[in-house]
């Protein structure tokens, strides 16, 4: 697939709502879409379908494209970009008929990835999703629909240049499943490891620019790549922050995602959404500045329970509040589940890491147990995973030790025979100890 090579490119956007088949269709988000790309967007007409009844062919009426080549032949433009799903035969009759390139939303999306991917990985991502939309869309574009094959035993009608390309196609998507594979099966690796060290996980999600890298850079005190466009981080970024108790966990921004995301995008980024799926806990952000937040919500909602996430501990953070709004009108709503914030100013931020807190800790259990003075390797292991660790000495030479600890490594402790139900309390309680400690 070409890429929109610059900004200087001009296009005609063509808008097309449907409020029976799509009741969520933002004309503004197709702009942006656009302007993502890099597209000059000469134009946009606005065509309204009230009805289910869509030509098979064209996807739109002979009227509304006769309008469509009339503006083309106008303005001379070879560019036209649809808001809505093409199949590859709409997408070549409507090439014909207007003699230029024609775009629909899936193909719009996938070049702004294109030019968004940094890393090997998320290139390979990329391309895999590209090659697969791509697939679907070969056509017959040689004359010599067959070549002969010479030689004895090799005569009569040989491979068509069809058949040629789609054994190509085929052959180079086996070839970066197969690269994605060995990176996803490193990717493992390293969870593993952090599964076994019982590194807290935190995954930064939500809809495309609501400002989850501003958010990210805030809370990390990083300067990662913060752009008012679409989809401007593609590739996870992954940092350790440290929380109270001086507890580190590990805080990723993933990619944004958007309303009808497409299929072939979510099974390229299978290994990188994975991320998303195993982690403790989920910052949903949110664009309070936009209307259509609530449409937002659901969408990324969708996406979290495709992808097996939706049961993870979330809590959402409604950002932006300093457009429009006077932050203190906010602050009465300040909850474990929900906060407000400006990840440009800062307001609300420190409330955020409190609430980070909490429900991360909130299924941690307060533990005393006693240790021989000499059993370092556990003393070791209760410091390293554990938090608000005390610790006296007895005559006798006991440890006695009080502490913060999950359910992972309470059971772990349970079987070493260090701890029983006596000795456990609720996780309630190791809240309130937490929040004062």
């Amino acid at each position: 697939m070409k890429k929109i090579d610059n900004f200087l490119n001009k296009a005609l956007l063509v808008y097309i709502d449907n409020p029976i088949l799509d009741s969520f269709n933002s004309k503004e988000e197709f702009q942006e879409l656009a302007r993502s790309a890099n597209v000059f967007a000469s134009d946009t007409i606005s065509l309204s379908q009230k009805n289910k009844n869509i030509s098979i062919s064209l996807y739109i009426g002979q009227g509304d494209a006769k309008l469509i080549e009339k503006q083309i032949k106008r303005t001379g433009i070879k560019l036209v970009i649809f808001n809505v799903d093409l199949s590859p035969s709409q997408e070549r009759n409507l090439e014909n008929l207007f003699s230029a390139r024609v775009l629909d939303r899936t193909g719009l999306i996938l070049d702004i990835f294109s030019q968004r991917a940094i890393s090997h990985e998320g290139k390979l991502q990329v391309e895999l999703a590209q090659l697969n939309y791509l697939a679907t869309r070969l056509v017959r574009g040689w004359s010599h629909l067959e070549r002969q094959k010479g030689g004895i035993g090799l005569r009569g009608p040989g491979e068509t240049q069809l058949e040629t390309d789609r054994r190509l196609l085929k052959a180079r998507i086996n070839t970066i499943q197969k690269r994605l594979n060995k990176v996803s099966n490193q990717r493992k690796l390293s969870r593993n490891l952090r599964l076994k060290r019982d590194i807290l996980r935190i995954s930064i999600v939500g809809y495309t620019n609501a400002g989850k890298s501003t958010l990210f850079n805030y809370l990390t005190g990083m300067n990662t790549l913060s752009a008012d466009k679409l989809f401007a981080t593609l590739d996870p970024i992954h940092r350790k922050i440290q929380l109270k108790n001086k507890k580190n966990a590990v805080i990723s921004d993933t990619v944004g995602f958007i309303r009808k995301l497409p299929h072939h995008l979510i099974e390229s980024f299978k290994s990188t959404l994975s991320e998303v799926s195993e982690s403790n806990l989920l910052i949903h952000v949110i664009d309070l500045s936009d209307n259509n937040f609530p449409n937002y919500i659901k969408e990324v909602d969708s996406v979290l329970k495709s992808i097996g996430a939706n049961k993870i501990p979330k809590i959402l953070v409604f950002n932006k509040i300093d457009h429009n709004y006077n932050p203190e009108n906010f602050s009465h709503l300040q909850q474990d589940s929900s906060c407000y914030v400006s990840a440009k100013t800062g307001y609300g931020i420190d409330f955020l890491r409190q609430t980070i807190s909490n429900r991360l800790f909130e299924k941690y259990h307060i533990v005393k147990i006693e240790l021989p003075s000499l059993d370092n390797k556990i003393r070791s292991q209760i410091y390293e995973q554990c938090i608000n660790v005390s610790e006296t000495f007895t005559k006798s030479g006991q440890c006695k030790m009080e502490f913060l600890a999950n359910s992972h490594f309470t059971k772990y402790l349970k079987k070493k025979g260090l701890i029983n139900r006596n000795t456990q309390k609720k996780s309630k309680n190791a809240q309130e100890i937490y929040k004062t400690g």
